[in-house]
């Protein structure tokens, strides 16, 4: 039988920063990745320098687990001198993985620090086995697959190059270019995808206007709905919808594969990755866990639970797909059809920072609550409906309303909060309380 088959897949996620890195650990991931200030491609929202870095190196190993340090950018002559001694000095620190795309780059690293793997980074689009095999043959662990392969793709890599370890991303945004190699954001305002300045320009919001003043013979103004319709591809229309927050016509749906699992399993991967280093504590939380529990009850033998659906509409999305992993079943509107999610059932309502006798807890408020509102306690074991009896301010005094960002405020949930706990407030209360 395949190895990779009988082994449990590794569950990869973000560490935005030293924090999000801790409540990645306690919700179940295996392994986290965090970039390289100024050599990643999320440098606008790197909360690492070298020192914090090398304390998460650090804290992370105490725990069992990995990390994995981000240097994928493409590297311009003016970088590429600092790119070398920052890679020299985190390699002292010893990380379990460089995550690289530029080839000079990683011919340096692979040269100069043969003890610290490098992993491909999806930058780098490995969409075909001679790919594979040419990164494998220089030096390279590990392929971070470009996310435009289809599983029947993917099998046919591992197949063919069955001795390199394949990533897949799971879960997350997806770029409309191959990623990382857009130039809207250059183009708009000169802040380069790949450099990490990325504003993601494609989700901006767009407005549809009529020119009435340019109505000819030839040149009419269109009535109704719009459509964009791709001229060899006659009668695939696709949508241009507009909701409360704009006009989307690049704007693509997240990627959500955990019903998959275990056909990427199968087909070869062995590291499920999570997109999100900017995303907030709230989702990464959430999403890790859940991902944490469909790789538990796969390798239990255990059926695809439906309910773990429910639980990842928690989260904050753009409507869901399975992209292009599953070749037959996504015809091309539909990973664009659906512009912004609006029935998002929960909220992140705060993060709990520490507890009292009595059953209160403090929380940094997010989003705004108030007393009577039901809520839904999440921790890493352990979840909960209750309505909020009381609020306190920090100096111990009665009020109705906590407003997100105002500082934080005492919870009565009626229980003692646990390590890395959070509050998800349930919009439109939809839900009663448990007893």
């Amino acid at each position: 039988m395949n190895s990779i088959l009988t082994q449990t897949p590794e569950l990869l996620a973000p560490a935005g920063n030293p924090e999000k890195l801790r409540y990645a650990l306690a919700y179940g991931a295996d392994a986290v990745y965090a970039g390289i200030p100024k050599f990643s491609l999320r440098a606008r929202e790197n909360g690492f320098n070298n020192a914090s870095m090398k304390e998460a190196i650090q804290f992370v190993h105490s725990q069992g687990k990995k990390i994995f340090v981000t240097a994928n950018i493409l590297a311009p002559n003016r970088k590429v001198e600092s790119f070398e001694k920052s890679l020299a000095e985190y390699a002292e620190q010893g990380p379990d993985a460089f995550i690289m795309a530029d080839p000079g780059m990683i011919d340096f690293a692979v040269r100069n620090f043969p003890q610290i793997p490098v992993h491909l980074s999806v930058q780098a689009n490995a969409i075909n086995w001679p790919t594979v095999a040419f990164w494998r043959d220089r030096g390279v662990r590990r392929i971070i697959l470009s996310r435009e392969l289809s599983m029947e793709e993917i099998h046919v890599i591992h197949e063919k190059v069955p001795d390199i370890e394949l990533e897949s991303f799971v879960h997350g945004s997806i770029c409309i270019a191959y990623s990382g190699r857009c130039l809207l954001s250059n183009y708009f305002n000169h802040r380069d995808a790949n450099q990490g300045t990325c504003t993601n320009s494609c989700r901006w919001e767009f407005n549809v206007s009529e020119d009435k003043g340019c109505q000819t013979p030839a040149s009419k103004p269109l009535d109704g709905r719009y459509f964009i319709e791709e001229t060899g591809r006659p009668g695939e229309l696709m949508p241009i919808e507009e909701d409360e927050h704009g006009t989307y016509i690049m704007n693509s749906k997240d990627l959500r594969a955990i019903e998959i699992l275990e056909e990427l399993r199968s087909a070869g991967i062995c590291s499920f990755k999570i997109e999100g280093r900017s995303k907030s504590i709230y989702y990464l939380s959430l999403i890790t866990g859940i991902y944490r529990r469909a790789i538990e009850d796969m390798m239990h033998g255990k059926r695809f639970d439906p309910t773990l659906l429910n639980e990842i509409d928690k989260t904050a999305n753009r409507g869901f797909t399975s992209a292009f992993l599953i070749s037959n079943a996504n015809h091309t509107t539909e990973r664009f059809d659906t512009p912004q999610e609006s029935n998002q059932p929960q909220i992140f309502a705060g993060q709990i920072l520490e507890d009292r006798p009595g059953g209160w807890a403090l929380m940094e408020v997010k989003n705004r609550i108030e007393v009577g509102d039901t809520a839904e306690y999440i921790s890493p074991g352990e979840r909960s409906l209750f309505e909020i009896q009381a609020l306190e301010d920090i100096k111990g005094n009665a009020i109705a309303v906590a407003h997100g960002g105002a500082g934080p405020v005492w919870v009565q949930c009626g229980f003692q909060a646990a390590p890395y706990s959070l509050l998800s407030l349930i919009v439109g209360q939809a839900a009663q309380p448990t007893a």
